[in-house]
């Protein structure tokens, strides 16, 4: 996955704030950190599980309210 930005009337800070505007939007960075260090399918998995409980805690407090 390649991103261009084209650099006109030789206005390199307005190409690096769209350049980074893209990256930004693309989530490139957030792919590369998770990435960064290899996890486990099941810690993975147990992540994914544990955040599922606090969302469904947090959605039962708001219904007692």
């Amino acid at each position: 996955m390649s991103i261009y930005v084209k650099v006109k009337d030789n206005k390199f800070e307005f190409a690096l704030k769209k350049f980074k505007k893209k990256v930004k939007e693309s989530g490139i960075l957030h792919e590369i950190q998770q990435r960064q260090f290899y996890e486990k399918p099941s810690a993975i998995k147990r992540d994914k599980n544990a955040k599922a409980r606090l969302r469904a805690q947090i959605r039962s407090k708001k219904a007692e309210l």
